[in-house]
C-alpha cells in the first residue's frame, strides 16, 4: 500500500524526516503545508519535489487525496493540525509534544479514537540498540525486581532563539525524551512527582534551566531525575546517564556505549558487601534505531491494524510526568498523576 503524504510545518521539518520520506518505498509525498508559503517552497526547491503547496491543511487534504499527514509545526499548531487530519480521514504522525498541556493531549485522543485513526508521536530515543538491550534486561529479571532507576542529564546548550526565554525550558522542551525512556527502561508508568525546579547561577536562560525530580512509578519503583541545561563541563550524552538498581544488581549505560551489569555472586560467600560479577547484557535489536527506528514502527502499525507504540494513548503518560513535574515545582507540592 502505498501512503500518500502531506507534510505540514516545513520550517520545522529535520533532515532526518525528510531523508527518510524519500527512501520509503511505499511513502509519496503529495503536498506541502505551511502558512508561509515561501517557506514550503524553499523546501520543494531544495528537495526537487516539485508537489502543490498550501497554506491550508484542509484544501491540502482534499485536493491530494493524502491519508497520511506529517506534523512538524511548533507545539502551539499542534492541535490545530492533528485534529483537521484526523477528522479528515488520515492518520499522523507527529514531533514532540503532543499539545501544550494535558487538556488538549486528551481530546486528541478522544478524536483519534472517535475517527479510528492513528496518532502517533515521535519518541526517537526509544529506538536505540543499547536502550532496547537495557530495558529487555531489566524485565528479563537478572537484577530482580526494579527498586530504583536514575537519569542524571546535564549539558550546557547554548540554543538561542525561544528556548532562552521560556519559563521551564530543560522541562518542557526536553525532558520528555527521559522520562519516555524511563518507561521504556522501567516498564512502568507514573503514579505521583515531586519536583524541584530552579536557574542556577551562570544560566544564560529566562527560566528555569536546571531541575530534580523524584516519580513513584506503577511497580512500585522510584525514577529520579536530576538535570540541567546550563551545565558547562562534563556533559552526559543526549540519551543520560543511567543507573538501575535491583535486587540483585546494577546496570549502569552512559547512553552512548553498551549499558554494564554487575549482579550478587552467589558463589562468594556473603560479607558486609557482598562480592559481585559482571554479566554481558545482549543489544543485538536489529531494527533501525533513532528517527528512522520511530518511523518504521508507526507505518507498521498503521498496515498491520495495531496501535504504534508511541500511540497518542502511550505517549500522554510521557506527557504527564512533564506537566506533573511542572506543576510540582510551582506548587511545592507532590502531585498524583
Amino acid at each position: 500500500m502505498e501512503h500518500k503524504i502531506i507534510v505540514a510545518g516545513c520550517g520545522g521539518m529535520s533532515n532526518t524526516w525528510l531523508d527518510y520520506l524519500e527512501k520509503r518505498d511505499n511513502a509519496k509525498i503529495v503536498a506541502l503545508v505551511d502558512l508561509y508559503v515561501e517557506t514550503a517552497q524553499a523546501m520543494n526547491e531544495k528537495r526537487n519535489w516539485n508537489v502543490p503547496i498550501f497554506s491550508d491543511l484542509s484544501q491540502a487534504i482534499k485536493e491530494t487525496d493524502a491519508d497520511l499527514v506529517f506534523d512538524i509545526t511548533i507545539p502551539s499548531s499542534h492541535k490545530q493540525i492533528v485534529t483537521t487530519a484526523l477528522e479528515a480521514g488520515c492518520h499522523v504522525f507527529g514531533e514532540k509534544p503532543m499539545t501544550e498541556n494535558m487538556e488538549d493531549a486528551r481530546e486528541l485522543i478522544r478524536i483519534s479514537e472517535k475517527t479510528g485513526k492513528q496518532y502517533s508521536v515521535m519518541q526517537n530515543r526509544r529506538y536505540l540498540k543499547q536502550i532496547r538491550g537495557f530495558s529487555d534486561f531489566v524485565k528479563g529479571g537478572s537484577i530482580g525486581k526494579l527498586g530504583s532507576l536514575y537519569a542524571d542529564f546535564f549539558i550546557g546548550a547554548h540554543f538561542g532563539g525561544f528556548r532562552d526565554v521560556m519559563d521551564s525550558p530543560l522541562i518542557l522542551d526536553m525532558a520528555i525524551h527521559t522520562f519516555d525512556q524511563a518507561r521504556l527502561i522501567s516498564g512502568a508508568d507514573p503514579v505521583s512527582v515531586y519536583c524541584h525546579e530552579f536557574n542556577p547561577e551562570g544560566s544564560w536562560y529566562k527560566g528555569n534551566a536546571s531541575a530534580i525530580c523524584i516519580f513513584e512509578m506503577s511497580n512500585g519503583s522510584v525514577f529520579s531525575y536530576r538535570g540541567s541545561w546550563c551545565s558547562e563541563g562534563f556533559n552526559t550524552s543526549w540519551e543520560s546517564n543511567w543507573r538501575a538498581i535491583g535486587e540483585k544488581g546494577t546496570i549502569l549505560w552512559d547512553g552512548v556505549t553498551p549499558p554494564i551489569c554487575e549482579v550478587i555472586d552467589e558463589s562468594k560467600e556473603k560479607g558486609f558487601i557482598h562480592s559481585t560479577k559482571k554479566i554481558p547484557i545482549p543489544c543485538d535489536w536489529s531494527h533501525q534505531e533513532g528517527h528512522w527506528g520511530c518511523i518504521d514502527e508507526m507505518f507498521s502499525a498503521i498496515e498491520e491494524k495495531r496501535l504504534a507504540e508511541t500511540d497518542c494513548r502511550d505517549n500522554i503518560k510521557s506527557m504527564a510526568m512533564v506537566f506533573g513535574a511542572i506543576e510540582s515545582a510551582k506548587t511545592g507540592q507532590k502531585v498524583m498523576l
